[in-house]
């Protein structure tokens, strides 16, 4: 069987790296795999169940994304969440958010947001907390997602996608330790009139108050969390070690 699977065409080998890259990029954005761990290639390939060429294609592609950090003799660094990272985050997206939702004015379809703004209220009493947190990150990243695309500007919906991404991070480590759930209770309603009415102003608003709300909320849930783990989120990356 192992030389038949080696013998594979490249294509083939891509697929399953692609699937593997995929899984575990979901596991460290979740913090399922916690921020600072390190893991090595022979655990990621029990815990997965994939092959050493399909591990390595997923590590290389999640190091190029600064997800996880090469560490010789000792495998791979999940990256640290540094007090650098959550600056830089709400400090980009409360200048890029306002802007995409300005430009996205008259674009934006009202019934899609609708309908993904009703996604992040659905109740998921089944699932398990981090799996609910998920939920709502996804349901909340697709919603700004549609309208950074009806902005027109790719490049920008490009940032703001990487950035929700580790944004994520930030929510899944913050309230999942804290065992709750964030909610918007109206920021996405208001956003979704103020679009109705095509008050660029009044979105541009909105936009921004509801980041610097979410931020608040966030480093509040993260601080309190550190101090339940008694962990601690450096400064600054170490000293030697590019980001």
């Amino acid at each position: 069987m192992t030389e038949l699977l080696e013998l594979l065409p490249a294509a083939t080998a891509t697929s399953f790296g692609d699937d593997a890259y995929q899984r575990i990029r979901r596991d460290v954005i979740s913090c399922r795999l916690a921020p600072g761990a390190f893991v090595t290639e022979p655990e990621l390939m029990a815990a997965y169940d994939i092959r050493k060429t399909s591990c390595r294609i997923a590590l290389v592609r999640l190091a190029q994304e600064g997800f996880v950090r090469s560490r010789p003799r000792k495998g791979y660094q999940i990256s640290p969440i540094t007090l650098r990272d959550v600056e830089e985050v709400f400090t980009l997206r409360v200048q890029l958010e306002p802007l995409a939702a300005r430009l996205a004015v008259g674009r934006v379809d009202l019934g899609l947001l609708r309908e993904l703004e009703a996604a992040c209220r659905v109740q998921h009493p089944v699932l398990q907390l981090n799996d609910q947190i998920d939920v709502f990150m996804d349901a909340n990243k697709a919603f700004h997602l549609a309208i950074a695309a009806a902005s027109g500007n790719e490049r920008l919906h490009k940032s703001l996608t990487t950035l929700l991404d580790e944004m994520s991070r930030l929510v899944a480590l913050g309230f999942g330790v804290q065992k709750t759930k964030p909610e918007i209770k109206h920021d996405h309603n208001a956003m979704i009139e103020a679009f109705a009415e095509g008050d660029c102003k009044r979105v541009e608003l909105i936009a921004r108050r509801h980041i610097e709300t979410f931020q608040a909320m966030t480093l509040e849930k993260l601080y309190a969390s550190l101090a339940q783990t008694g962990a601690a989120i450096p400064v600054h990356p170490a000293a030697g070690v590019r980001r």
